[in-house]
């Protein structure tokens, strides 16, 4: 028997999008972005929305920044918060970052990701790249020839990676992996019981598991990431519940730009095979490709923001707490800034200008990390699997917060 409050998460979900629908069928673009019809291709509805001008004011009363300047100016902007005045997030019962520091407002938004952000300092991450160049080439010593990328490697990759960031034990990792992927997959909607309570679940597992290491951490401490987040709460810095919050962020976060960012890399090379073959060539063009992929196929297309105050912005007064979504994967195929957008070049000049990452004050604090992950990635593969090739069509995520793929079937 379903409780009142999953009822209520339900039913939540399939009325909003049983709403979006009936809105994207009356005209209404920023809706249309809900439909399945777009999920495969959504590029062609972006360009209808950015042909309405850089701000489109949708029926709905929402509105859509498709400019790569209003977004990049945008996204700086105190005004707009996360959450309402009234402390609403869109999407709260079924988001998992829904506590965390990204899903928070001033002042409690910088003063925890200041308590984090040592986690990812420049100098940590150059230390980390033997290690996951270690772990890129164990994972790629198990495969054969033919396997599935996003569950034998790219899924596998940042979850090993977090979890030495994190100092999980080995004898957690799998159902720690586990967990993971079952509240990253959440952000795809929760639409029965099963999808419910197998993510509450989760939750209350990962609770358990960062409770214990926690405990642990306190009376023998170590250099990982627990350990420092242990040591702010002792400083008074984070409280418990913020600390366990944190590490599901830092879970969560680094688990899914990165593993997108490999998949939808992958599928992009078996499309464009002189891309491929131009970095098999030129592996040191790494970087540039990790760029240009997450210009291309952002892993987060969608940024949900609600003006505190009266917001002016391209010609138009958004009210307070009105709606205001920034298609930064619009953006990042902005004319004015990238040159034939819709080309994919990993030797593109301007390509790292893209807003994959967000920016201001909630700019992606794992984004050296997933850069770092990619590179070394995309060297190894071009290296070590030359003739990687796609055999069956992938599976898309049905999401359109995340853009990425559950499955992509490949042979070396």
């Amino acid at each position: 028997m379903l409780t009142l409050s999953e009822v209520r998460t339900i039913a939540g979900t399939l009325a909003v999008r049983g709403t979006a629908r009936l809105l994207a069928e009356a005209g209404d673009l920023v809706c249309a972005i809900e439909s399945p019809r777009y999920q495969e291709n959504p590029y062609p509805l972006y360009e209808r929305i950015r042909a309405k001008g850089p701000i489109y004011k949708a029926p709905s009363g929402a509105y859509a920044l498709t400019s790569h300047a209003h977004c990049s100016s945008a996204l700086r902007e105190p005004k707009l918060g996360v959450r309402t005045t009234t402390g609403k997030l869109i999407g709260e019962s079924t988001n998992a970052l829904a506590d965390t520091f990204v899903s928070l407002d001033q002042p409690d938004h910088g003063r925890l990701r200041k308590v984090a952000a040592p986690a990812f300092r420049p100098k940590l991450m150059r230390q980390m790249r033997d290690g996951i160049e270690a772990t890129t080439h164990r994972l790629l010593d198990r495969l054969g020839t033919e396997f599935d990328l996003m569950r034998d490697f790219a899924a596998p990759l940042p979850i090993a990676v977090i979890s030495d960031l994190l100092g999980i034990p080995p004898a957690d990792r799998t159902r720690f992996a586990h967990y993971g992927q079952v509240v990253g997959r959440a952000f795809d909607g929760l639409g029965n019981s099963a999808q419910l309570r197998v993510y509450k679940a989760a939750v209350a597992d990962l609770q358990e598991l960062f409770t214990r290491l926690m405990a642990e951490r306190r009376t023998d401490p170590g250099d990982d990431v627990i350990s420092l987040l242990v040591t702010a709460e002792t400083d008074e810095k984070i409280t418990a519940d913020e600390l366990i919050a944190t590490c599901r962020l830092l879970l969560i976060a680094g688990f899914e730009t990165t593993v997108n960012l490999i998949g939808n890399a992958v599928v992009l090379f078996d499309q464009h095979p002189e891309q491929w073959e131009l970095l098999r060539e030129q592996p040191d063009l790494a970087p540039g490709a990790v760029e240009e992929v997450l210009r291309f196929e952002s892993p987060l297309p969608l940024i949900y923001r609600h003006p505190h105050e009266p917001f002016e912005i391209g010609g138009h007064t958004i009210p307070v707490n009105r709606g205001v979504v920034f298609i930064t994967a619009a953006a990042n195929r902005d004319p004015e800034v990238f040159p034939d957008p819709h080309r994919f070049d990993i030797t593109r000049p301007e390509a790292v200008e893209h807003l994959a990452f967000g920016g201001g004050a909630h700019y992606c604090l794992g984004a050296p990390l997933s850069r770092l992950e990619g590179d070394v990635a995309f060297r190894a593969l071009a290296e070590r699997l030359p003739g990687i090739r796609v055999t069956a069509p992938p599976v898309r995520r049905k999401s359109i917060v995340i853009r990425g793929f559950l499955s992509v079937p490949v042979a070396v």
